[in-house]
């Protein structure tokens, strides 16, 4: 086993058989000697397990911070993105599994430390680094450590995550992350364990978690596929959730599919679905319900809950209008509206950038 760019993790213990066992997220992979997880990304080396791709990346982009997506946090700036490979579920719709579900070190063709990734955010005038693309859960020493080089140079950090996560693990991680969209892919035990190969109830601890005992601002992203996770009762249930157990001011964000990896066989998700699921969430009272992946107008604004008001419209990505005062208030009831605002938006618009990083 290759164990350049490997550190050593404290997530894991040894059992009675001589296996270490990882503990770092809720697959508790048990290893002989040189064998990795299901993650890829993490494998016993010896009589520890180490993670081995600190520092590497499947490549780096500036990206709008809506891509994330991420509407309530410093709308209109841009974002650094990058993922390693690898990922700690197995969802047979990966709409990233060239990265997600490799298992080939080669994908891993850069590499940067954390002060080259901030020099290089810094230089492109982002207001955050993004953890994305795969789960930053299974690159967990390195993803805080960039964290930790962002706040010494006045970046956010941002976790896209699917939230599949230990406790202990998981407290250490959001004390570094300062936004998170946490991808709530369905709303039963069937769904998880049929199509990801994981389980629903450690998702809702996280998303409990991360809203009531953290400082991370909370996003959710529930990607809707046709015949499995888009009925009527499923979404109802989703949304009644988020607005009891978390907040009916916790944005949701409703995604279409589109036909990858091992679901070749579904079709795409029409806009109506969307639209019909963002009515439904509205119903069972969340405030802030978003539509994505498909060209939505009224999807994509965001409206002052109390005078119903576009505070915000947007054309995809880009920011449109913007009637915000300065404090993040509704220019015309002067509700303050939730999220972390500046007072004015960025400017960064649509764009997607590749970018080298500076060495």
């Amino acid at each position: 086993m290759d164990t350049n760019h490997s550190v050593s993790t404290h997530y894991w213990h040894e059992l009675d058989n001589g296996k270490l066992q990882c503990d770092l997220c809720p697959r508790f992979c048990k290893l002989n000697d040189g064998q990795r997880g299901l993650c890829f990304v993490r494998g016993r080396v010896g009589k520890e397990i180490r993670m081995l791709s600190y520092g590497l990346s499947s490549g780096f982009c500036i990206d709008p911070i809506e891509k994330k997506p991420l509407n309530h946090f410093f709308p209109g700036t841009p974002v650094l993105s990058f993922g390693t490979a690898g990922c700690n579920l197995a969802c047979r719709f990966c709409q990233n599994w060239d990265i997600s579900k490799s298992r080939e070190t080669d994908r891993l063709c850069d590499s940067a430390s954390p002060e080259q990734l901030v020099s290089t955010a810094v230089a492109n005038n982002c207001r955050s680094i993004a953890f994305t693309y795969n789960d930053p859960v299974i690159f967990h020493e390195y993803a805080i450590d960039v964290a930790k080089a962002c706040h010494q140079h006045g970046l956010q950090s941002v976790a896209v995550s699917a939230g599949y996560v230990c406790p202990k693990p998981r407290e250490e991680f959001y004390q570094h992350m300062d936004a998170a969209n946490i991808d709530l892919k369905a709303f039963t035990e069937r769904f998880y364990k049929k199509i990801c190969g994981g389980e629903l109830a450690p998702v809702l601890d996280t998303l409990e978690y991360i809203h009531h005992q953290t400082d991370t601002w909370l996003e959710i992203t529930t990607l809707l596929i046709p015949g499995e996770n888009d009925s009527d009762r499923e979404i109802a249930q989703l949304s009644r959730w988020i607005c009891t157990q978390l907040s009916d001011e916790v944005p949701l964000h409703f995604t279409a599919f589109h036909p990858d990896w091992k679901m070749l066989d579904h079709p795409p998700t029409p806009l109506e679905t969307l639209q019909r699921a963002r009515m439904i969430a509205r119903e069972e009272g969340l405030r802030f319900v978003y539509t994505g992946n498909l060209p939505d107008p009224e999807g994509n604004t965001t409206y002052c809950p109390e005078c119903n008001r576009p505070l915000i419209k947007r054309a995809g990505y880009m920011i449109l209008d913007w009637s915000l005062t300065p404090q993040g208030c509704c220019r015309y009831c002067g509700h303050q509206l939730a999220g972390r605002f500046e007072p004015t938006p960025g400017n960064w618009g649509s764009r997607r950038l590749p970018v080298s990083i500076n060495r």
